[in-house]
């Protein structure tokens, strides 16, 4: 992954945004990245495969008899997220 310091991503924004469609970039903050810029389709791609991940898991634990409590606006917010994703079957990898 690119990094690029804070100050140059403040003065050339429109650079790193090109760069960020091809590729993640850090940001640095005196020498430690504190930040990273990614095209919208790869943060989309990895929110989803981390709701993919929880709805696996939870089908798991079904599975094996385990049922968790789980906060009712935990749960809303991944039915938002499935419905977001346009297939909700997509979701647990059919």
């Amino acid at each position: 992954m690119k990094a690029i310091a804070a100050r140059e991503a403040k003065n050339r924004f429109g650079v790193l945004i090109d760069a960020a469609q091809r590729e993640p970039v850090a940001i640095e903050k005196h020498g430690r990245a504190v930040a990273v810029m990614m095209s919208v389709e790869e943060y989309r791609k990895i929110k989803l495969e981390r709701l993919r991940k929880e709805v696996n898991q939870g089908l798991n634990e079904l599975d094996n008899g385990e049922y968790i409590a789980i906060e009712r606006g935990h749960l809303q917010s991944l039915f938002a997220d499935l419905r977001a994703s346009g297939d909700a079957r997509r979701v647990a990898g059919d």
